[in-house]
């Protein structure tokens, strides 16, 4: 299945054009779809669309490279404006009327209706304990054991002294092993 597209549509023309003028130049006319056309002005018809079709793709890469240029325009913009808003609100208050002359809109302060915070203080609660997360006050009671080994290597001594073996790790008092 051939894809009908500007590209296609220009070469079928030339092609068409082609046959024309290399099988039905010594045709007198020819009758199609109710009119009667001579050869050459077939031709001239059928180029007048291969010659359309050019400034539109012309006009459609443009388009496409201004589009382009434009969103390169907003991603390095974009912070500028959101810096100038936050500046503004900075300097005159967030209920300034002075907003209105930047065409900045005041802030929206959201509120949470009682039913939002107690699910969002029950999820916080189970994914602590999901987390076997301890509090600052659980921490304090947390203490590491650790063991150490003083090594003392006599100098003088033409043995390399040996090095204890490491002494294995306890877990810390009340975290659970993994």
């Amino acid at each position: 299945m051939t894809i009908v597209n500007r590209t296609t549509t220009r070469a079928r023309d030339a092609q068409i054009i082609v046959g024309i003028e290399k099988h039905l130049q010594n045709t007198p006319s020819l009758p199609l779809g109710g009119t009667a056309y001579a050869p050459a002005d077939l031709v001239k018809l059928i180029q007048s669309r291969i010659d359309s079709v050019t400034p539109a793709a012309a006009a459609k890469a443009n388009w496409h490279s201004t589009v382009v240029a434009i969103k390169a325009l907003n991603t390095s913009l974009s912070p500028v404006l959101r810096a100038l808003r936050e500046y503004v609100i900075n300097v005159f208050g967030p209920a300034s009327p002075v907003l209105a002359d930047f065409g900045f809109a005041p802030p929206k302060r959201t509120t949470k209706t009682p039913e939002q915070k107690a699910a969002a203080a029950a999820k916080a609660k189970a994914t602590r304990a999901a987390r076997h997360t301890a509090g600052k006050n659980q921490k304090k009671n947390v203490k590491g054991a650790v063991t150490a080994t003083l090594v003392v290597t006599p100098t003088g001594s033409s043995q390399p002294a040996a090095s204890p073996a490491p002494a294995p790790a306890t877990p810390p008092v009340g975290v659970k092993p993994s």
